[in-house]
């Protein structure tokens, strides 16, 4: 009788699944643009809701009719820029190889950093750096301005688009100026989504992997994997097999998320009571289609799709209905 064949099940993508090193993740790579402008954004995790909205997919089936749409609530509150970065290119990478903070930096960032006393202007110490092949910036959340609970303000770094000519000039307009989501991301476009996921904990090998029980003979424990490798190499298995350890708190990327709608106005998504666990949103929102990684309150950054999908619209639908229960 034949034998049939099929791939491993589970995917390899994920490992080590190891703790994130910090609550918010490290952007590695960026998407390329000509315009002169910041590459993405960040915002904190309020809850889910659902829309009604007219699907203004080409090739759906349901084209021009209403459908029920789920979607993420992110409030966001502007950033502020208040330190350059310039970047050389080596043959160990990119390496950074100055960077010039804002004269009059927030009285807030003093929470996170500390603030050095700069004797020279802007201006003139970067009049003294000639040599660069790329720009970023540094900048700061505003926690304060929501309702979370929360003064200490998060520092991102921020690739921008364009000449690197552009950029420095982008980047001495914006410092110490605040930048909002509006600025960075128009409805319909597509972005993805980089955060850090619940924390579970300590799991065993069924709730972390799947892993069926043991049937009711079993000799031994009930829960865990049937066989940990070959019996030559006792002592040792391979880190495929299904075993107890770190659940959830993983840095992870989910690519062109759909942006619905930007809300300018909070009362539009205000729910009777505030939404559960997180309050009132009082700054600009953003609707994404579907889930997002992590837990209420938990920092979200958002970043032009490195690679889009041309099935996705590049305009946002109707929407017909927003739910506020």
């Amino acid at each position: 009788m034949a034998h049939g064949k099929s791939p491993r099940y589970g995917s390899m993508q994920f490992w080590p699944r190891k703790r994130a090193k910090r609550i918010f993740p490290k952007i590695r790579s960026w998407a390329e643009s000509q315009e002169t402008k910041i590459l993405g954004f960040v915002g904190y995790k309020a809850g889910t809701t659902h829309l009604i909205i007219k699907d203004n997919r080409k090739s759906s089936v349901t084209k021009g009719e209403d459908i029920v749409c789920p979607v993420t609530i992110i409030e966001c509150p502007p950033i502020k820029p208040f330190s350059i970065r310039f970047f050389k290119n080596t043959p160990y990478g990119v390496q950074v190889i100055s960077e010039i903070m804002h004269e009059q930096p927030d009285k807030e960032l003093s929470r996170s950093i500390v603030l050095p006393k700069n004797k020279k202007s802007t201006e003139e110490r970067i009049k003294e750096i000639k040599d660069y092949d790329d720009i970023r910036i540094l900048c700061s959340t505003q926690p304060i301005l929501t309702g979370i609970g929360k003064k200490k303000p998060e520092i991102i770094e921020m690739a921008l688009g364009g000449k690197k000519e552009d950029k420095l000039k982008f980047a001495q307009e914006k410092m110490g100026k605040e930048i909002t989501i509006e600025d960075v991301f128009k409805e319909g476009e597509q972005i993805d989504i980089h955060a850090v996921t619940k924390g579970k904990g300590f799991q065993g090998p069924v709730k972390r992997f799947g892993v069926t029980l043991r049937s009711h003979k079993a000799e031994k424990t009930k829960r865990g994997p049937a066989t940990l490798g070959g019996w030559k190499a006792q002592g040792h298995f391979m880190y495929r097999v299904a075993h107890a350890g770190q659940m959830g708190f993983h840095t992870r990327t989910e690519y062109n998320k759909w942006l619905i709608k930007i809300g300018k106005n909070p009362e539009d998504i205000k729910i009777k009571g505030g939404i559960v666990r997180f309050g009132f949103v009082k700054n600009p929102y953003v609707l994404i289609k579907g889930s997002v990684a992590g837990p209420k309150k938990r920092l979200i950054r958002m970043n032009k799709a490195i690679r889009p999908n041309h099935l996705i619209p590049s305009s946002a639908p109707e929407v017909v209905y927003t739910s506020l229960n």
